[in-house]
């Protein structure tokens, strides 16, 4: 099932195709983002917030969702359910294109399988806001479980997406040092 994905994906991966996932990526990050940093920052009242924290534990959790208060919260689930849905899906969509058509030239076959890191990070990005939506909805009772599980999908998301970007550089660089290989064997 996993290799059928990978597969898919590469197939799709055209040059073309990575060109217009870096256009809607780049116009994302510069116009939405921005937007939504600044509203989650006046509706949280500047606090931390479990979308953007590495380590947390549950404690810290019920931290934010005190500091945020009722209109705060209400306003953080909002945001995973609206913004939140489609972010996940334009990196998702960027990365794994990007990995796939980078190493489509790779003879190394495991490397093809690095093309399913972004989606198991928007996975869990998608947990993450799922987990800590209930922590913010039930607030302030316990939320058992999800309270312990919701900074393991965060952390999670972050070591697949930060290591989506670095598997993606690595594939630059091997594609570079594999094209400027072949330039150099031609008379």
């Amino acid at each position: 099932m996993l290799r059928n994905l990978s597969d898919r994906l590469e197939r799709v991966s055209s040059g073309w195709v990575v060109l217009i996932a870096l256009v809607i990526f780049v116009l994302f990050a510069a116009l939405v983002l921005p937007r939504q940093a600044s509203s989650a920052e006046s509706s949280t009242r500047g606090a931390d917030s479990p979308d953007m924290s590495f380590f947390y534990s549950p404690r810290d959790l019920y931290g934010m969702a005190e500091a945020y208060g009722t209109q705060g919260r209400a306003d953080y689930v909002r945001a995973r359910f609206t913004f939140d849905l489609i972010w996940p899906l334009v990196y998702t969509f960027f990365l794994a294109t990007a990995i796939s058509w980078i190493n489509r030239g790779d003879p190394v076959e495991g490397r093809h399988l690095l093309n399913l890191a972004p989606v198991f990070g928007a996975v869990c990005d998608y947990l993450e806001n799922i987990s800590t939506s209930l922590v913010m909805l039930r607030y302030p009772q316990p939320t058992l479980i999800v309270e312990w599980l919701a900074p393991l999908f965060t952390f999670l998301k972050w070591i697949l997406v930060y290591g989506s970007f670095l598997i993606l550089v690595m594939g630059a660089a091997a594609a570079a040092v594999r094209w400027l290989k072949g330039r150099s064997r031609r008379p």
